[in-house]
């Protein structure tokens, strides 16, 4: 019998993190905020209390030397999980990431293992600007030897995050802020085995859109819009970004020929440059038009509300730019007024409320 229960994002986060502590008496969970009253948007919420102030502990505002520790502690044979609740703060530890956790185990031939888990978060909200709402995702997944993960889906997030925990290599487990009260189904018994590669959201025939994380949410909710009017997206989540799964998205474009990539982060820095760079060098004969790529412009994340609504594009571009490579511009008008709402491009919907 399946174990599954419908629960937010965060929720699942949250349970991942209960079950493995549970499991796992070698693992902490460490972190600026762990155990403040906001909980990281209540993803550790009661965990210190459940497991002690010795498993569950808040750091000091020392990333650098926070993360060493912390893969020390994991070559002594821990499983730490460490925290950043911003992915702007990991660029402080990113010497102990990426010349330490993610080589030792190659410089030792093995006989090292760094069973460490680094949560990020990305994301916009409230104006937080250049330096606390970066997408620097495509910089970490250059860095052989640390697997980078980016679950949409609250399935996604608990089953990634227990499978993250239980390697033995270091993982960079990213979280767009906005997906953390989104609901859905939670399958405990599902095999790890299903998680690798891209994940089929949505079938469709006429176009595949190939999102990354949050983005995944707004091509689906084009692809709902779309559908009403005739047109069948096919949505895949890249939900993994090392190794990113080309393949996937060769066998969706090679029935609807035609590709468009959305991705949450800077046009130059984003990883739908490397999809479409390695589609085009071994499968570019599949497309029957030019793929597009929708991302954020290539300047800093701006703080002023009216400056963010012309800055993060969503489900309204990813609907225009499919209409406009289908060659069916007299609908955009009608689904344009379908997708339209009144909210700031930095608010994703009326029940979020932060903390920030």
């Amino acid at each position: 019998m399946h174990d599954v229960a419908v629960m937010s994002y965060g929720e699942a986060i949250r349970e991942a993190l209960d079950d493995a502590l549970a499991k796992y008496p070698e693992m902490i969970l460490i972190g600026e905020g762990v155990p403040d009253p906001k909980n990281i948007f209540g993803t550790t919420q009661g965990l210190r209390e459940k497991y002690g102030s010795e498993r569950v502990l808040d750091m000091p505002l020392a990333e650098n030397g926070m993360t060493g520790i912390c893969i020390g502690a994991a070559l002594a044979g821990m499983r730490p999980v460490l925290v950043h609740q911003r992915i702007d703060f990991a660029l402080l530890s990113i010497d102990q990431l990426v010349n330490n956790a993610a080589k030792w185990h190659y410089m030792f031939n093995g006989q090292q293992q760094v069973s460490l888990v680094v949560r990020v978060i990305i994301g916009r909200g409230w104006g937080q600007g250049p330096q606390h709402s970066q997408s620097l995702q495509a910089m970490f997944a250059q860095v052989p030897g640390l697997r980078v993960v980016m679950p949409t889906t609250a399935g996604d997030a608990y089953q990634f995050m227990l499978d993250a925990i239980a390697d033995n290599n270091p993982v960079l487990f990213i979280e767009h802020r906005w997906l953390h009260p989104i609901k859905g189904e939670v399958d405990k018994t599902r095999s790890s085995a299903e998680l690798v590669g891209a994940s089929l959201l949505r079938r469709g025939n006429d176009i595949t859109l190939a999102a990354f994380s949050h983005m995944s949410i707004e091509a689906l909710k084009a692809a709902t819009v779309l559908a009403r009017h005739g047109v069948e997206a096919e949505v895949l989540d890249m939900r993994c970004l090392t190794p990113l799964d080309v393949d996937s998205v060769v066998r969706s474009v090679a029935k609807t020929g035609r590709l468009l990539v959305a991705d949450c982060a800077p046009e130059m820095a984003s990883m739908g440059h490397q999809l479409l760079s390695a589609l085009f060098q071994s499968h570019s004969q599949r497309l029957r038009q030019a793929p597009r790529l929708i991302a954020y412009p290539n300047h800093p994340v701006p703080t002023s509300h009216f400056v963010a609504n012309h800055y993060y594009p969503g489900a309204e571009e990813i609907a225009a730019k499919v209409l406009d490579m289908l060659d069916r511009q007299p609908l955009k008008e009608a689904v344009m007024l379908e997708l339209q709402n009144d909210l700031a491009k930095d608010l994703p919907d009326r029940s979020f409320t932060g903390p920030f």
